[in-house]
């Protein structure tokens, strides 16, 4: 689901996709596709999935290592890197987006939200004494101990941006960070309990299109709430969209024109873990490692972008006092709760899962303290990706 903003410049087009995850060459294909559809640049263009563990992902760099190791990619894993699937959504969305510019509407007024969701987020990372991730709390924990355990660390507020052709709503876009698993591994694709509350949201507001973009919620889960039991879907989505529709109800509009609206970009550079040139040193002498392992590909695939100068657009959408920041990777949340202490004058939000070529990324204190979205399994960058990022969002934060 997504929209072309006209008339503020270059066309400007924000995609959120139900999928778990979009990375390195498979990324730019998307953007530059919908960058030529929608007649603007892929500096203008924001592609970001919700993560939905049932549903498919696309890494065209992978693919191409693979193939180029001889290695067949849907033997490794049909559904993970087998790209036909991409490239026919990727012409499926060319031609829906041409379409959609035959289907324009005015926008006058444009409206801000924001409620907190009551038990859904939980942080997945429990410290002991020592301050070191003494045990990760995943997205279905069956212990009820580790349920027991303090929520930790979230940001409970779900942000809502509405455009509006005067008293018609056109388009509701909601952002909330945490990780949209309920039960998963089922081999159904489905958009799990952020796609029910959003098709809630839709039923109740029927004339605008709802979208809705998960935030930073790297290190965030629904374990504290969530046993597994498959009810619990219905119980996680009702409650997010009662956080949406409070939101809906906290709506404050005024009126906008094409000066209103904004969009800038920070390029950036984001350091590669250390660990990825061992491994492709280890490839260079055996690459059975991309048989044996199915993250080895996708990881090389970051870690050759990374040393041919590849950037990742950082972009904030900016609407009068709104900032709607749009980040890479499965972001930590304390990088949008440091978004919105930057500037507590203005409404910001923030939507992470972009480019999932990144892998995890922590804070640089959280590479110290451990836990699994930090390790080598996880995270493809180094701890000083921090400083790069923080610096970007105040640029962007702050112009």
């Amino acid at each position: 689901k997504g929209i072309v903003i006209l008339g503020a410049g270059q066309p400007i087009v924000m995609c959120a996709m139900d999928w778990i995850a979009i990375g390195n060459e498979g990324m730019d294909q998307f953007k530059n596709a919908l960058a030529a559809a929608a007649g603007t640049t892929p500096h203008r263009v924001t592609v970001n999935v919700l993560h939905q563990h049932d549903a498919p992902r696309y890494d065209a760099g992978a693919e191409q290592i693979l193939l180029e190791a001889g290695i067949d990619p849907a033997i490794i894993n049909p559904t993970q890197f087998e790209g036909t699937f991409g490239r026919e959504t990727i012409r499926n969305l060319t031609v829906a987006v041409k379409k959609s510019l035959n289907h324009t509407q005015p926008v006058t007024h444009f409206g801000l939200g924001q409620a907190k969701v009551e038990k859904v987020a939980s942080n997945r990372n429990i410290y002991g004494k020592d301050g070191k991730v003494r045990t990760t709390r995943m997205s279905s924990t069956k212990d009820a101990s580790l349920r027991a355990e303090p929520e930790g660390v979230i940001d409970p507020v779900l942000s809502l941006v509405s455009f509006w052709n005067n008293d018609k709503p056109i388009a509701v876009i909601s952002y909330y960070a945490c990780h949209p698993q309920s039960y998963y591994r089922t081999g159904i694709p489905n958009p799990d309990f952020p796609g029910i509350a959003r098709f809630y949201r839709q039923l109740t507001v029927p004339d605008a299109l709802h979208i809705h973009f998960n935030g930073a919620g790297g290190n965030i889960a629904a374990g504290k709430y969530n046993d597994g039991a498959h009810e619990n879907r219905l119980i996680l989505a009702t409650r997010l969209a009662d956080g949406m529709k409070r939101a809906w109800d906290a709506t404050r509009r005024e009126a906008i024109s094409d000066k209103d609206i904004e969009w800038i970009v920070e390029p950036v550079s984001l350091p590669p873990a250390k660990y990825l040139y061992k491994m492709q040193k280890d490839l260079s002498i055996n690459d059975s490692l991309l048989i044996n392992n199915n993250d080895v590909a996708r990881k090389m695939a970051w870690l050759k972008r990374c040393e041919a100068g590849k950037k990742l657009d950082i972009a904030c959408l900016k609407i009068k006092n709104a900032r709607i920041l749009y980040m890479p990777g499965e972001l930590f949340v304390e990088y949008q709760l440091a978004a919105r202490a930057e500037r507590p004058d203005l409404f910001v939000a923030m939507a992470a899962y972009g480019d999932l070529g990144t892998g995890y990324i922590g804070t640089a204190q959280a590479y110290e303290k451990g836990g699994y979205e930090v390790s080598e399994r996880a995270s493809n960058v180094a701890p000083e990706v921090e400083g790069v990022l923080m610096k970007a969002i105040k640029n962007l934060l702050h112009k």
